[in-house]
């Protein structure tokens, strides 16, 4: 994949047997000052409707967003999302980017990501669990079996 890249590690299959992707990305802090951060994309087959994003921030926590793979395969070339997770692809001709903005509560943070790496790394994932067949492979009896009872007795 693109691991010769600077700032650019991917793995087709992690420990787990689940893709990976490491980039690294920028937080955009004001329009001159950015903050450099280690995203990591992870994709689980048996749950192949979201991706994991996890942002390392050096000296600070780990944040873990889920993110929708459909969302973030539409945002590379086009306004995708709504309220807390949107993305854009960037206006510049000069390089290939792309904007994610996700909001919390009263905080938002923008990135900027490249879009080679990542839009190579969803192609991937779709090989692996084409558009359209997410739900296939879920039992919707055993999904939908707990609805169907009544309410628990909790115990202490």
């Amino acid at each position: 994949m693109s691991g010769n890249r600077p700032g650019v590690q991917a793995r087709r299959t992690a420990p787990k047997g689940r893709p990976e992707l490491i980039l690294d990305i920028e937080r955009v802090l004001d329009v001159s000052a950015r903050q450099a951060i280690r995203a990591e994309f992870r994709f689980d087959p048996k749950a192949p409707l979201d991706v994991c994003v996890e942002l390392l921030i050096e000296g600070g926590p780990r944040v873990l967003w889920r993110i929708g793979r459909d969302l973030l395969q539409q945002g590379l070339y086009s306004a995708s999302g709504l309220g807390d997770v949107q993305m854009w692809p960037s206006p510049s001709e000069a390089r290939a980017t792309a904007w994610l903005q996700l909001t919390s509560r009263d905080m938002a943070a923008l990135f900027e990501l490249p879009v080679p790496p990542l839009a190579e790394w969803l192609e991937y994932t779709y090989e692996l669990v084409p558009a359209g067949c997410e739900l296939a492979a879920i039992d919707w009896d055993a999904a939908t079996a707990d609805l169907f009872q009544g309410p628990r007795a909790h115990s202490d």
